[in-house]
């Protein structure tokens, strides 16, 4: 059974409590069942992280290298310059996607750089909590595909 890390960086612990017009009214645990569900559903194990600090994701990311068979990624802010987790993402050499619930491209001009795209398998944003469940059906089936 495939295996994939769902990392959440900095303030996503607060959905549900931040600006819901932009992050939706689910709070992470809300976000967590679903994925969850569908995981179920499509056959793989998840398991998630969440910090507000990039040291710690680096961490998480450096412990779980070996245990799964990619990530999915809501950096929060460190998206638009956490290098030095894009440095761990790459030296894990796992695939990636980069997941926003909102749609970066339609906010503030800072928010649309991230210094993780160029490194992502994809990007899944703007469609809310169903970003993540997006993003790990897409990543489940690529894996499969690349793995045969």
């Amino acid at each position: 059974m495939a295996s994939f890390l769902i990392l959440n960086g900095p303030n996503i612990n607060m959905l549900g409590n931040r600006d819901q017009s932009l992050y939706g009214a689910k709070t992470l645990d809300e976000v967590n069942q679903e994925i969850s569900r569908v995981a179920s559903e499509i056959g793989v194990e998840v398991f998630f992280y969440q910090s507000n600090l990039e040291g710690e994701m680096i961490g998480c990311i450096q412990e779980y290298r070996d245990k799964v068979q990619g990530i999915v990624l809501n950096a929060g802010a460190l998206t638009h310059y956490g290098l030095s987790l894009k440095d761990a993402l790459i030296d894990c050499r796992l695939p990636v996607v980069e997941v926003h619930l909102s749609n970066p491209s339609a906010r503030e001009p800072w928010r649309r750089v991230s210094v993780i795209s160029d490194i992502a398998k994809g990007q899944v944003a703007g469609f809310g909590w169903r970003s993540y469940t997006a993003a790990l059906e897409a990543l489940a089936a690529t894996v499969a595909e690349e793995s045969k």
